[in-house]
């Protein structure tokens, strides 16, 4: 498994030679999209950097797109394996484009024939935008040499023409936005959410930590895709940026992502860290605990924005009952509950340099999941997580630019019932 990816300096000098002038025409993106695409992996233990360095690094888009990690597909290929692109193959559909389901044989990876083979996840770009491409050859640098089990894994892509696709194993269990607001499929138990809250927090661990790091920058609920075994992965990696290199703290950079994940010190000032996913990170954290959304416009006043209404209860054992979902019916271990919402509390800090780094946000996560972790909550949990980070109340932020509800480019297995 490679980690061996690009430079700062060296990612946007290929990504942005094409699309100069249409990186520059919004501050935020034109995407509506709520979730991503699909993939399928076990989860085993999870390794902080990767075992191999062997892969080169990309200079050009050339370079990239002749990764020795994913094969390039012809469009009729593509065609063959969704069935034409049919209706009733159609997976999703957001400002990026659409996912259609397809097969193709597990060694060859040839078209085969529907119901035999391996499933697969197609993303089809819409054919406007210079934008998309970049968007889309962001995540084929990323993806085409980063591999971990709590990264989706693609497969191959196409690039023939007008025709930009991307192809990903298939993620039987959808998005966790899906689990979380959507009705119909089962709610997730406290036991599953701990376990879809780790295999988030594993992806990106493994991403601050690889050898040149990488920052998210769009870690929400829809990028969050589940296996069979309700085993998670990041996906959408089109907002991916190279981490800060040498004496830099942060990387300046155009500020994309979505409303109410976004950390607040990046909107204001563009200035991106690896800090700023875990402030995503601590929303999402809110999201399993409270069965909300980061921002719902169907509420009124403080209720719309998550962390502005659950703010009060997290570092208040005795209000706590306040934000927990009602779907979970009391069967959640409170002490438990109490030390995730003080995780997510610290996570959501005003100050970057006091929310704590992923890795330690993981081993956090962990012992709440291990037995003996469990019985040690009634020891520690007034300490919060075990690493010297001091806890600060997230004061409530407005940004002071226009943001999008949503900048993944791709929306999950079923079309969001809100308007966009």
């Amino acid at each position: 498994m490679g980690n061996c990816i690009c430079s700062s300096a060296r990612v946007e000098a290929t990504l942005s030679s094409n699309t100069n002038s249409a990186s520059e025409a919004s501050t935020f993106p034109r995407k509506t999209s709520n979730s991503s695409v699909p993939s399928s992996l076990s989860i085993p233990s999870y390794g902080r950097k990767s075992s191999s360095d062997s892969l080169p690094t990309p200079r050009s888009e050339g370079e990239i797109l002749f990764s020795p990690n994913v094969k390039s597909f012809s469009f009729n290929e593509l065609k063959n394996a969704t069935r034409n692109f049919r209706p009733d193959s159609l997976l999703g559909e957001g400002g990026f484009g659409y996912v259609f389901k397809g097969w193709i044989d597990a060694q060859t990876l040839t078209a085969s024939k529907p119901g035999s083979g391996m499933v697969i996840a197609v993303k089809k770009l819409k054919p406007e935008g210079f934008q998309g491409h970049k968007e889309w050859l962001t995540e084929v640098n990323y993806l085409g040499q980063l591999r971990h089990p709590n990264l989706v894994k693609l497969i191959g892509y196409c690039i023939e023409g007008d025709n930009h696709l991307l192809v990903y194993e298939f993620m039987p269990k959808g998005s966790l936005e899906n689990h979380l607001f959507r009705r119909g499929p089962q709610p997730l138990n406290w036991a599953t959410r701990i376990k879809v809250a780790i295999g988030a927090a594993r992806g990106l661990a493994f991403l601050h930590d690889a050898k040149e790091q990488v920052i998210y920058r769009d870690f929400k609920a829809s990028n969050i895709l589940l296996d069979a075994e309700f085993n998670s992965k990041l996906s959408d990696f089109g907002l991916a940026k190279a981490g800060p290199t040498g004496d830099h703290t942060h990387v300046s950079t155009q500020v994309m992502g979505t409303q109410g994940y976004a950390a607040p010190e990046y909107v204001a000032t563009g200035r991106l860290t690896a800090k700023s996913d875990v402030y995503s990170f601590g929303v999402v954290l809110l999201e399993l605990l409270s069965g909300r959304r980061a921002v719902d416009n169907t509420k009124v006043g403080v209720e719309q924005n998550l962390v502005d209404w659950a703010n009060p209860y997290l570092g208040d054992k005795r209000k706590l009952f306040r934000i927990m979902d009602t779907k979970l019916e009391g069967q959640y271990p409170q002490k438990a509950a109490y030390t995730a919402a003080n995780l997510a509390w610290q996570c959501l800090s005003n100050e970057p340099k006091l929310r704590p780094k992923m890795s330690e946000v993981l081993t956090a996560l962990e012992e709440l999941q291990s037995p003996k972790g469990l019985s040690k909550l009634s020891h520690t949990e007034h300490r919060g997580i075990s690493s010297p980070v001091a806890v600060s109340s997230p004061m409530r932020h407005r940004s002071p630019l226009h943001m999008t509800p949503s900048a993944s480019p791709l929306q999950a297995y079923q079309k969001s019932p809100r308007g966009r």
